[in-house]
This record gives structure tokens, sequence and C-alpha cells, in this order.
């Protein structure tokens, strides 16, 4: 478990080392203009798209190491040929082998901690994993920040070489790890890929998860970098720099809150865990009303923005130990690989709709983005209730379930016991 969250945080590491830099080096170091580095970013989206179905199935029947390993390596080829590319079409393909590794390389770590970890156990991992990710996303961006130099190629080629060595390194760290046995579909006979995906579609609770992943995805992280950011320069006059600030304020959050907020949520029913977190960016998206349409000084809208990054950074921490191992929950033994491969195609399509739609609002219709998002918001308390409908009680509260199938156990044990004396 410990090599696997190294593999989680260097490989969110790489991610923040070179993407926030992908638009700046396609368009205006490399000369080949703001529509190619536009495609750059969209080809990312369209490969992970195009790549997670058949990563769910490959997982399914061979295990998520070595489809983890073909994709770092599938990655770390992407980014250094990027790292050379110099013109439209080579840099279009080498920016499609590295999304379509690095959005593998989501499920296969997701699966190996269930295969890693036991129901107990399993709220804690996933929690640690979004810690390290965040926290490998902000060193990244921090130390690519200042190797880049957009008057010379050559430190792009030393950046995304990096990248790729970093990789490679994960491939030599995590080809040492002994995976236990886990169920694989050839270890069923008669149990297909389609029949995999006919399974998934047929278990209504995963359904009504994967929409309301869309949802949450749609309506957060889909907003970060588009349609929040242009609603906060155009609406309420934020600077680049409280911009950063913000987005420090969520990743600080989460850093620090994570395992306070986990002690927390461990213990309580995921869906009203879910709701809840539906209300907090309610409030979240209040907050940005205020800090563009109230009319306050610019120090009191400044505060009221980077307060909704802080609101949203909370109710991430709150996901992180409650919407994963609820979908490893949900799997039928042997599909993990496939349900957590769908879960994330749901959080890419969310990715690639947010921006597109978020951006032009958040640019121009201040007013309505924030009545519409803060609608998403409520959305999502609504589905996180009508989800626990859906849920056995081990699946929404399994930490205090198994507490008392254990207590109950042990009691029978102590009667049968007296009985026999």
């Amino acid at each position: 478990m410990r090599r696997i969250h190294v593999g989680n945080a260097f490989s969110a590491f790489g991610l923040g080392f070179t993407v926030p830099y992908l638009y700046v080096y396609v368009a205006q170091v490399r000369g080949l203009g703001a529509v190619t580095a536009g495609l750059v970013l969209a080809v990312f989206a369209v490969a992970a798209l195009i790549v997670l179905p058949f990563a769910g199935r490959a997982i399914v029947r061979r295990g998520p190491l070595p489809v983890l390993l073909a994709a770092l390596v599938t990655a770390a080829l992407g980014a250094l040929s990027l790292g050379i590319a110099a013109t439209a079409a080579t840099v279009l393909l080498s920016a499609a082998a590295l999304g379509a590794g690095q959005a593998v390389m989501q499920p296969a770590l997701a699966t190996m901690i269930v295969d890693c970890s036991s129901s107990d156990t399993r709220s804690r991992a996933f929690a640690t994993q979004f810690f390290l990710q965040n926290l490998g996303l902000g060193v990244g961006g921090l130390i690519g920040g200042h190797l880049v130099d957009t008057t010379s190629a050559a430190s792009f080629t030393v950046l995304f070489a990096i990248e790729a060595a970093v990789f490679l390194l994960l491939v030599v760290v995590l080809a040492t790890v002994r995976m236990p046995h886990a169920p694989r579909m050839e270890d069923a006979p008669g149990r297909s890929g389609h029949g995999g995906w006919k399974q998934l579609l047929g278990n209504r609770a995963m359904v009504q998860l994967s929409v309301l992943g869309f949802v949450l995805f749609f309506a957060c992280y889909g907003q970060f970098e588009s349609g929040l950011s242009a609603y906060g320069v155009e609406a309420a006059g934020i600077s680049t720099s409280a911009l950063g600030t913000a987005l420090a304020a969520n990743t600080a959050v989460i850093v620090v809150a994570q395992f306070v907020v986990l002690r927390f949520v461990e213990r309580r029913r995921r869906s009203r865990v879910i709701a809840a977190v539906g209300l907090i960016w309610a409030v979240a998206w209040v907050m940005a009303g205020y800090a563009g349409l109230g009319h306050g000084s610019r120090e009191m809208a400044t505060a009221a923005f980077v307060s909704t990054y802080a609101l949203f950074g909370l109710g991430e921490a709150m996901l992180s130990p409650t919407v994963a191992p609820l979908v490893a929950d949900l799997a039928p033994t042997g599909l993990a690989g496939q349900y957590n491969s769908a879960f994330a195609l749901v959080k890419q399509l969310a990715l690639a709709v947010g921006p597109a739609v978020g951006g032009p609002m958040g640019a121009s219709l201040h007013a309505p983005y924030v009545v519409t998002f803060l609608l998403f918001s409520l959305g999502i308390t609504f589905l996180g209730m009508r989800l626990g409908r859906q849920l056995t009680a081990v699946q929404d509260q399994p930490w205090p379930a198994k507490s008392r199938v254990v207590a109950q156990g042990g009691a029978a044990a102590s009667g049968h016991a007296r009985a026999r004396a």
C-alpha cells in the first residue's frame, strides 16, 4: 500500500509538473497558435474517453498492475515526445499518448487500493490517496513553474523529460509490488466483458452513483479553472494573484483538513455525507455570488471568492473517503476495475462538458451562472439522499454495520458457550 501511495503521489506530481504550462508551450513557445493549443487540451479529454472503457476490461482480465505499468510507459513516451515535438501533428499525437496513459493510471491505482485494503481500511486508504494527489499536484506545479522559461524551448524539453523520468521511475518501484490474489474475470466462467457492462448498467445504485458523480464533477471540478475563474476575473474583479491565492486555499484546506474530516466522515452514512457536501457547495456558490454581485469592497469580494474555493476544498475532503470506497463496495467480486474505470469515464465526461458550459457563462452571464450552479449543488443533496435508498446498510454505513455484526456474533457465541456449559 505504501508503494501504491508513492505511485499516486508521483503520478499527480507529473500531472501538475507540466499540464498547467501546456497551453503556453504549444501556443507561444512552439508558435503553433491558440487553436492548436486548445486542441491539445481537448485531445487529453478525448484520449481518456476512448481508452477508459477498454482499460476497465483489461484491469478485470489481467489485473491492475500490468495495466498500470503499460499506462506509465505510454505516458512516459508521450511526455518525452511532447518535449521535442515541433509540429501540430506530433504535438497532438504526443498529447494523446500522455493523456491516455494518465487517464488509465487513475482506475488502475484505485483498483490496486481496493485489492490491498479491507472495508475497514478502505476509506482511510482513499483519503490518503486524495491527500497525496493534491500534495503532488501542488508541489509539481510549484517546481515546474520555476523551471520553465517561455523564451526557451529547451527548458520545456527538460520539463517533459523529467516528467517522463518520473513515470519510468514509478515503473521500477511498482514492478516490485506483489499484489494479493483478487478474483479476475477469467476466474468466473461464462462471464464476458459485455456481460460485465450489462451487469454494471443493471446495478441501479451504481447507475445513480454515476449520475451523482457526473453532477459532482461538473458542478465543482469542471468549474475550477474555467467558469469560476472567468467569473472571478470578469464579475468580481479578482486579480490573477488573488485567483492563485484562492487555488492555494483550496489545496491547503484539503491538505490540512483531510484526516480531521476523515474521523468525522467514516462513521456516518455515506449518502448523508454526500448530501452535506451539496449544502456546503451551495454556500460556496452564495459566497461566489456575493463576491461578484454583492457590490462590496474589493477586499470583501476577494475574501468571499477565496472562501468559495476553501469551501469547495472542504467538500472534496469529505468526498474522497466516501465516493471511491462506495464504488468499490458496489462492485461485484472481480469487477472492481470495470466499476472504477466506468466512474473515471463519468468523471472525464463531466470535466470535458463542465468547462465548455461554465466558461462562457462565467465570463458573461454572471447571475445565471451562479444561480445555475447553486441549483446543481442543491441537486447533489437531493441525489445523495435518493442514493441512500438504494444502498444496503453496510454499503451506506460500513463501520457501524460491521461493529453491530461483530457485537451480535460475539453475543451469540457467548450464549452458545453458556448453553454448552
